[in-house]
């Protein structure tokens, strides 16, 4: 983290405000962090990858599995992570219009946080260049790489299995969609039996329906599962 606190603390001031700047807060979005976030999300993506790519076996991590580890490494809760140990909603309170410190406290959801960390990608690619940016990227998720190494999670399959004991289904709808074309975020429901069982958001589909199996999975009581084993048996 410390490689990834100094590039931010060497950004020009302007880029530094656009960093730390709610489109709410502006008349121009173009002041505000949406299109350095844009970039830092590919920023991030690849240099994830980059690092992934030539440290895990070919036979045993093929494109699925690469492809998942990275998305669990980047999910809009590990960013979250990153946004809190990077001091981001202090920076952003810090940054607030006169009169708004207290109400940047609104703004600082996991989408939000999210997006501050890529804004702050971004402009430190802008400012740096793509070395040191991803040196830095790496090194501050490298503890949610580590973690999707280690427990790589699927949530949506994960659901599925106990769903079947069972004898259950999930299925997945698009609730909504927000925000222009570069910085969009999609919500999604998991159904089960025609009934709502989770909710999730996320910068993809994909992404949205695994926090809505999330959201289902937290829901599921522990008993309710250990009752259905039960009658199985």
């Amino acid at each position: 983290m410390q490689l990834l606190r100094e590039l931010l603390d060497e950004l020009p001031e302007d880029l530094y405000s656009q960093v730390f700047t709610h489109s709410s807060w502006t008349e121009r979005r173009s002041d505000s962090y949406s299109r350095l976030a844009f970039l830092g999300d590919s920023v991030l993506s690849l240099s994830v990858t980059t690092w992934l790519y030539p440290r895990l076996e070919a036979e045993r991590f093929g494109a699925g599995r690469l492809t998942k580890i990275r998305a669990q490494a980047v999910s809009g809760p590990a960013c979250r992570e990153v946004a809190v140990r990077l001091q981001v909603p202090e920076r952003l309170r810090a940054n607030a219009p006169a009169g708004m410190g207290h109400g940047a406290d609104l703004l600082e959801t996991e989408r939000v946080l999210a997006s501050i960390i890529e804004a702050v990608i971004g402009g430190c690619y802008l400012h740096n260049g793509y070395e040191r940016t991803a040196e830095a990227v790496v090194e501050a998720f490298m503890p949610e790489i580590e973690d999707a190494l280690a427990h790589p999670v699927d949530f949506k399959s994960t659901l599925q299995e106990r769903l079947a004991r069972r004898g259950k289904l999930v299925a997945y709808e698009l609730s909504a969609e927000h925000g222009p074309p570069h910085e969009r975020t999609f919500e999604a429901v998991a159904m089960v039996d025609g009934e709502q069982v989770g909710k999730g958001a996320g910068r993809s589909k994909k992404h949205a329906e695994q926090e809505a199996a999330r959201q289902a999975l937290d829901a599921l009581h522990p008993t309710d599962e250990a009752s259905s084993e039960a009658g199985a048996t």
